[in-house]
């Protein structure tokens, strides 16, 4: 078995939850650049300091963080950020007693943390695919669009793949993502971010991110707000122009079947700071706005 060229060991806190903390750093099950195998997470990623997998693996109440690849002392050094553990809940607290519901929701996953990788590009390419589609049309273009590039990650999980490079994504003709289900739009708003993404890269915090990702033609608040809760773990990101979120924020909060997004906002404003962390809890909870109509269609771009 590969030995890790890194290791140190966490101290979380007493109920914490690593599985629920580190699910938006995955796509689904078979995601092919993170999932969790025998309770032990693993992800795959590339650092400034070269490709990386990064396991985090629970241990008598402590977690272990180990670095395989080049980048490993980078992933190992930012693992408890990766975990959740910079996560800073301060004031949260009180803002979620002004509603019973958050206020229940928060002690019930009190071991929930929101992670924070660092990492922008990586979430940009999964962001755009979900750009107006369902989950199922989204994840299909991302899992293509890796296998496509297909470079093994460090480290004994096999078959991990690394995310592809942003050099490589932006010298690549959108045509080329067609048959992975990725219609022009898409294709060129992902390729328009690769180019900057070494800017991208260099924002010194989440609105800095917000600005420069807004500012690419293609990418709009929702895309952005996708991005920084997971690069920076913006606790106060709210995915604006969301299908389904304004609806479950109406109905948990208000009672109300049906919101748009600036009843959505309102009904969020008392919890500022922390407003994504309330979607998140409410989503954790599995709370969902009844259903009206059929689902939305999963269409193939691949055959247009």
């Amino acid at each position: 078995m590969t030995d890790p060229a890194a290791r140190r060991t966490l101290r979380p806190p007493a109920g914490y939850r690593l599985a629920a903390s580190v699910r938006g750093l995955t796509f689904s099950p078979y995601d092919p650049c993170a999932r969790i195998a025998a309770g032990t997470f693993w992800w795959a990623t590339r650092t400034p300091a070269g490709p990386a997998t990064l396991a985090l693996r629970p241990a008598a109440g402590e977690l272990v963080a180990e670095g395989y690849g080049p980048g490993a002392g980078w992933v190992v050094d930012r693992a408890d950020a990766v975990a959740g553990l910079r996560d800073d809940l301060t004031g949260f607290a009180e803002l979620a007693a002004a509603h019973p519901l958050v206020h229940r929701l928060a002690r019930e996953h009190h071991g929930l943390r929101m992670p924070a990788t660092g990492l922008v590009f990586p979430r940009v390419l999964r962001a755009v695919f979900e750009q107006k589609v369902t989950g199922k049309e989204a994840y299909r273009a991302y899992a293509a669009t890796v296998r496509h590039f297909g470079e093994p990650a460090p480290g004994p999980l096999q078959p991990l793949l690394l995310p592809p490079t942003a050099a490589a994504v932006a010298a690549t003709p959108y045509w080329v993502f067609h048959p992975f289900g990725v219609e022009q739009r898409r294709a060129d708003t992902l390729r328009r971010a690769a180019a900057v993404a070494d800017r991208l890269e260099r924002c010194a915090d989440s609105t800095e991110a917000t600005r420069r990702l807004t500012a690419i033609p293609g990418i709009g608040a929702w895309t952005a707000a996708e991005v920084v809760r997971i690069a920076y773990g913006d606790p106060d990101a709210v995915s604006v122009g969301d299908y389904h979120v304004p609806n479950t924020v109406a109905w948990a909060l208000a009672g109300e079947p049906r919101g748009d997004d600036a009843r959505m906002l309102a009904l969020l404003d008392p919890f500022r700071g922390h407003r994504g962390r309330v979607c998140l809890l409410l989503e954790a909870a599995g709370i969902q706005a009844p259903r009206y109509g059929p689902r939305a269609t999963i269409r193939s771009f691949a055959r247009y």
